[in-house]
Parts: C-alpha cells; structure tokens; sequence
C-alpha cells in the first residue's frame, strides 16, 4: 500500500491542481483565441493542462520548500 508520505504528496497535488484551475477559470481564453468552431472546446482543454502545469510546479515547489526546511 501507499505510506502516508505518498498519500499527502498525491493529495498535495491534487489540491494544488484545484486552486490553479479555479483560478484559471476567471480567465476568458476563448477571447484571445483564434475565431473557430471548436474555439471554447479548445479554450477549456487549454484551461485544464495549463491548471494541470500551474498545480505541479506549486505543488514541487511547496515539497521543494519543506523538504529543504525539514533538513
């Protein structure tokens, strides 16, 4: 099973990919992007990897932080 380091590690992420998407969401992308059919499908995946991308380098960065506080 997992041990409780990996568990608050997975949980960190997950929480930091939360904060980054909300708030991302207050961002209108689909404004910016270019006029095509598809352009808030496109406006949302966008959203998502860019939350994805924003909450993994909070997330290495507070473990970064503790872990070097921690030694």
């Amino acid at each position: 099973m997992f041990t409780v380091k990996e568990l608050a590690r997975v949980l960190l992420h997950l929480v930091m990919f939360g904060f980054s998407f909300y708030g991302l969401s207050g961002l209108d992308v689909s404004k910016i992007m270019l006029n095509t059919p598809q352009r808030n499908a496109k406006a949302q995946t966008l959203l998502i990897l860019a939350s994805l991308a924003l909450g993994y380098l909070g997330a290495q960065f507070i473990l970064a932080l503790t872990y070097n506080l921690a030694s």
